[in-house]
């Protein structure tokens, strides 16, 4: 894995009118800033949004799964440290990384004892399998990856535990517990990097006679340091305490400081900004930065600098153009849009140099063997080649333009700033976009992931960002490329591409153990996208974060898309 380091902030897109700028002091990307062991306190978060669920099996926010692990122990996560160290293994249900002695077909795994419930129950072995194979569901359990059910699963004759005829809904060949305290997963072709799948929450357990199927994201569980004060309300609060049998002898990763979490959901974008600045709420648990009014504030404050970070994510910002919409179904439609678009303007939308990098290819610069190219050039300064766009269009028969529909996300005002200026370009070329807008937290359930709604509603671009579910190559293509990931809902595949060649390069670099061959297969296959134009890069993200005095243990973490570790933080 390469070495993510710290960008220094220009005054580009901060402030203005001559003021000083500051650049963010960084301390949390290189260490753990405010270190404490003390405990006690009601640590309160914000957030702009719902989260996509809270049920450890139906989540695919980044944000979601960092949270998630207060309260939910999958079989492995990641450090809570900083830089390259977070993208190590900790064994965290398990007692150890999973061993395979049959090339990486067979993985097994061995829990940790005396591990319990909220209820006072013993975490098993069985329950870890139930919980994966609760994930099968897609109707039931729409969101999270559905790298289980493929690879241990490729034939799709398991159709989850609800529709399971086993009595006791443990159905699934593919995994085997010997005893309470050893799982195995067998699949019948290699996968090398099968420790990544153990570190997703779907590995968290669950116990069968507790769980409520949809219900179940209301009070999952836990069996982590803390559970669910009563019920959840998506997109009003959640609020956490104490799990009573939680053990810090079973549990080295822990440190359970605060006596209370409190998070309420669906604030506005600004006003959760500026609870930060004041101190009276600790993190934004959306963790993708601060708006733009914050960001000048932050940026001609040193005070504010101080307690900055600008995080470089490892997630891309593009539009996903649908291969199935028409004319988009036209490959040179799709190419205008390419060439239209003023990759100057997003990034200004995206908080200037502060909050991207201009991104002309795919693979993030944050991964082995990331090589930048250009493919579609449209301009030296990135703002447009409307003579190009008209030209595809021609091509794709469609010279006077064309009407289509553009999503973003209405509580990322990045998003929606974005939305205009695509607009703005497109109308340059013909292209006539109304601009629709939706919750982040039903976007993928609901909307842009869903391809019947895609297809009514004549969808043809929406906007995404997307960081690898772990970092390998194979962690940031496969969901978003594969057409074998695409889903009836909670599909993250937006564009709908579904190319044998680039299912085949998939398949051919994750069985290449040399990691110079590999890194080449995946560079052909991230041109082999551009070439299809079903994805439009304009920025590699950054984000500006901000972080009060009063938070302990803060420490950004690759692993999480570049938010701060949610693991260990406290209150002073």
């Amino acid at each position: 894995m390469v070495a993510v380091t710290a960008m220094a902030a220009t005054a580009c897109g901060g402030g203005g009118g001559g003021s000083k700028k500051y650049s963010p002091s960084n301390k949390a990307i290189t260490e753990v800033v405010n270190q404490s062991t003390k405990k006690g306190g009601t640590l309160k978060l914000v957030s702009s949004d719902k989260f996509d669920s809270l049920d450890p099996g139906d989540m695919y926010y980044a944000s979601a799964w960092n949270f998630s692990r207060l309260m939910a122990r999958p079989l492995l996560t990641f450090k809570p440290a900083p830089g390259n160290a977070s993208y190590e293994f900790a064994p965290d249900l398990a007692t150890d990384v999973g061993k395979t002695d049959d090339g990486g077909k067979t993985w097994t795994y061995h829990l940790r004892k005396g591990v319990k419930y909220e209820d006072g129950t013993e975490v098993k072995a069985s329950d870890v399998k139930y919980a994966v194979e609760r994930t099968f569901d897609k109707e039931i359990l729409p969101n999270g990856p559905g790298y289980f059910a493929q690879y241990l699963d490729p034939d799709g004759t398991y159709k989850g535990p609800y529709k399971d005829s086993a009595p006791d809904k443990l159905g699934l060949n593919a995994i085997e517990t010997p005893d309470d305290y050893t799982i195995v997963f067998k699949m019948k072709e290699p996968f090398a990097d099968f420790n990544y799948l153990a570190a997703l929450p779907q590995t968290a357990p669950v116990p069968p006679a507790k769980d409520t199927g949809k219900e179940y994201v209301k009070h999952p569980i836990a069996s982590g340091a803390y559970m669910v004060d009563g019920q959840y309300e998506p997109g009003k609060a959640v609020n956490l305490v104490r799990n009573p049998n939680w053990d810090q002898a079973t549990d080295p990763l822990r440190k359970a400081l605060p006596d209370r979490i409190e998070l309420l959901e669906k604030q506005d974008a600004n006003d959760v900004d500026n609870r930060l600045f004041a101190g009276t709420a600790q993190l934004d648990v959306v963790g993708t930065g601060v708006q733009a009014a914050a960001q000048n504030k932050i940026l001609t404050d040193k005070k504010l600098a101080d307690n900055a970070d600008d995080a470089i994510s490892g997630a891309l910002a593009y539009l996903a153009v649908s291969s199935k919409t028409p004319p988009f179904d036209n490959v040179h439609c799709r190419r205008a849009v390419q060439y239209a678009v003023n990759k100057s303007q997003l990034q200004r939308a995206q908080g200037g140099e502060v909050g991207s990098d201009i991104a002309t290819n795919l693979m993030p610069p944050t991964l082995a063997g990331s090589k930048v190219t250009d493919m579609y050039p449209n301009g030296a300064k990135h703002t447009g080649d409307v003579a190009k766009a008209k030209d595809e269009l021609k091509q794709c028969g469609k010279a006077d333009g064309f009407s289509t529909v553009l999503t973003a996300r209405a509580n990322r005002p990045k998003e929606v700033a974005g939305a205009t200026s695509v607009q703005n370009a497109l109308a340059k070329v013909g292209i006539k976009v109304e601009i629709r807008q939706y919750p982040s937290g039903d976007y993928f359930s609901q909307f842009a992931g869903v391809p019947k709604w895609v297809a009514e509603n004549k969808v043809g671009i929406m906007f995404m960002q997307w960081g690898p579910d772990f970092p390998t190559q194979f962690g940031f293509f496969q969901q978003i490329v594969d057409g074998r990931a695409i889903k009836p809902a909670g599909g993250t595949n937006l564009s709908e591409l579904n190319d044998p060649a680039v299912n085949g390069l998939i398949d051919q670099a994750t069985r290449t153990i040399d990691p110079a061959q590999s890194a080449a297969i995946w560079q052909q296959l991230d041109q082999k996208v551009m070439e299809s134009a079903v994805i439009v890069p304009f920025g590699w993200t950054k984000s500006l974060l901000y972080r009060p005095s009063n938070v302990t243990n803060l420490v950004v973490t690759p692993a999480y898309s570049g938010m701060y570790d949610y693991l260990n933080i406290g209150i002073q």
